[in-house]
């Protein structure tokens, strides 16, 4: 199937989802995930309304866009290291993935040399896997507080990554204490954070994650095919 075939698919399976879920698939925004992917078929999918390209590498963000250009909404979405900091606030309209205090501070501080506030999610790691980035849920109201106080970044929400599971379904339960976070963070009112953003779901659970309150939903294979 063509990307424009895929996208569709994507988004008849989103406004079910929504549906199932009682909300507005309007709410709901494809980020394209192109790790991998080649310029000409980002541009093909741009080219069939997708509004928002999601990186996981800063650096091969950066040849990316050089090739593809801006028509589309660029987002980080994959670990950051501080190191990378200065350039991922040059490259991204957002970040989902910040983890730490001195993540936050990194870009905080690139930010403000560009003269912008970026957007950024705070990234969760809800099953206590070694293998995932993300601030434990137990400490993320802190870094929340932490983070709400620098100038040049604007939380809008919160991002997880659950293990994977051939059944979808066993997914709902990581999704639904993220959103249950994200309820908890906004009644807060903490001044400057807009907790309005829940970047959960992949291409093989998307529909899942739409039906739990997700804002954001990650999707690669679905739209671009089996990488390489």
């Amino acid at each position: 199937m063509s990307i424009a075939d895929n996208l569709k698919t994507v988004r008849t399976r989103i406004k079910a989802a929504a549906r199932k879920g009682g909300r507005d698939a309007g709410d709901v925004t494809i980020v394209a995930v192109t790790k991998t992917v080649a310029p000409e078929r980002i541009r093909e999918a741009v080219a069939s309304g997708v509004t928002c390209l999601g990186e996981n590498r800063v650096q091969e963000a950066h040849d990316k866009i050089a090739a593809v250009g801006r028509d589309a909404q660029w987002d980080l979405i994959g670990h950051l290291q501080t190191n990378k900091a200065s350039l991922a606030a040059t490259l991204f309209d957002r970040v989902h993935s910040v983890d730490s205090e001195r993540v936050a501070w990194a870009l905080d501080r690139a930010a403000r040399k560009e003269g912008r506030r970026l957007p950024v999610l705070l990234q969760v790691n809800l099953s206590g896997e070694e293998s995932k980035f993300g601030v434990e849920a137990g400490a993320t109201l802190d870094l929340l507080r932490s983070v709400a106080n620098l100038e040049h970044l604007a939380v809008e929400g919160l991002m997880t990554i659950p293990p994977y599971f051939e059944d979808p379904e066993k997914t709902r339960s990581f999704y639904r204490r993220l959103r249950e976070l994200r309820d908890e963070a906004a009644a807060l009112a903490l001044p400057g954070v807009a907790m309005t953003h829940l970047s959960m779901g992949m291409s093989h659970d998307y529909p899942v994650a739409v039906e739990e309150g997700a804002t954001l939903v990650r999707i690669g294979t679905a739209i671009f095919g089996q990488r390489a």
